[in-house]
């Protein structure tokens, strides 16, 4: 209990010191209203650059210290890499050959050496975009939970060796969820003599999903990115199951969304439209499903230490950081929660797809 203790402590301190910076990280003057708005978007959203610390030097300077991550833009045939420091948090037009780059709320827009932004009448940056194929902040963090997983699984794997021990370790980690997933989530919902073929699929997904969630969490560097919240992520996981489960649907499988039987003519043409509104609804909902979960955490997290800057009092602080902790640690279920989830109804989909006929 007292070490448990002390981690409480130590997160508290650690939410507090990144809060805090998150207020600085525009510059913001002490005398400006603190907008806690931008301050949240502004850390779910991805990024260029990996944000560490921010603090204010002797002379009253504000001083960022982040990881710059590597630019690859490409425009008019002129493909250019570099890194995103050079474009100094956003103060500097960028300029390679003919072509000159400015970053503006995060995003790279083509413009003049001057830096010029176009707007039209809703006030929509109208300067064009360049394809961009950047290493950001989000795609830094999936590559590192690919380093994490090879390393446990690898790790895992050589305990192993040919001579079968107790597992210790890692494997008393590990070996529990495997057979988790592949008990209670793979043959539980897919037919056993076909459920191995899907089972590395399954198993690298919650894991995945899992190991992205908790670094989420992190609140300081390599942690802190919404990869999981990023609709894209998501969107790439929904479009894998929806292809998985589609390309292995057996002909029973589509037989019963196109021309299901026993049921009336006209019905089956109600149905079949149905049905196949269905397949695309299925994976939209994974997709959303995770993605609000994981971006509803952390704005709820993020807006209760904002309560200390907009109530402008230390005295709620106690209160803020405490609920937070709470909110902390509801998010730690959460995150084994959606990868179970994920995971549990990916199986379900491709179960359904792969049944055998029994009529």
């Amino acid at each position: 209990m007292r070490h448990f203790k002390h981690v409480l402590v130590l997160i508290a301190i650690l939410f507090s010191t990144q809060i805090i910076c998150a207020a600085d990280s525009h510059g913001e003057e002490a005398t400006e209203e603190f907008d806690p708005m931008e301050m949240i978007m502004h850390h779910i959203a991805d990024s260029h650059e990996w944000h560490i610390i921010s603090y204010t030097n002797g002379d009253g300077e504000k001083v960022h210290i982040t990881m710059p991550l590597p630019v690859i833009l490409f425009h008019d045939g002129q493909l250019n890499v570099f890194m995103s420091s050079a474009f100094d948090h956003g103060h500097k037009v960028v300029n390679k050959g003919d072509l000159n780059y400015f970053m503006y709320h995060g995003k790279i827009y083509l413009t003049d050496a001057k830096g010029t932004i176009h707007y039209n009448d809703e006030h929509e940056v109208t300067n064009a975009k360049p394809l961009n194929f950047s290493i950001t902040r989000n795609v830094s963090s999936m590559l590192l939970s690919v380093l994490v997983l090879l390393w446990l699984f690898i790790a895992m794997a050589r305990k192993y060796g040919d001579k079968p021990s107790t597992p210790k370790g890692i494997q008393s980690v590990l070996e529990p969820l495997i057979l988790f997933v592949r008990d209670d989530i793979a043959y539980a919902q897919i037919e056993k003599d076909k459920a191995d073929k899907f089972l590395p699929f399954l198993l690298t997904l919650f894991f995945f999903i899992w190991i992205n969630n908790l670094l989420g969490l992190v609140p300081i560097f390599p942690g802190g990115s919404n990869l999981t919240g990023n609709i894209s992520f998501t969107f790439v996981l929904a479009i894998i199951t929806f292809l998985v489960t589609n390309f292995y649907g057996t002909k029973s499988y589509w037989g019963h969304i196109f021309w299901m039987p026993g049921v009336p003519v006209p019905i089956r043409l109600l149905l079949s439209v149905i049905e196949f509104i269905g397949l695309f609804t299925k994976p939209f909902a994974l997709m959303i499903r995770l993605m609000a979960n994981i971006t509803a955490g952390h704005i709820i997290i993020l807006s209760l230490f904002s309560l200390i800057f907009v109530m402008k009092s230390l005295a709620i602080a106690p209160v803020s950081i405490l609920m937070a902790l709470m909110m902390f640690m509801l998010e730690l279920l959460v995150a084994v929660l959606q990868a179970y989830i994920f995971t549990l109804l990916s199986a379900l989909f491709i179960g359904m797809a792969v049944h055998s006929e029994e009529h």
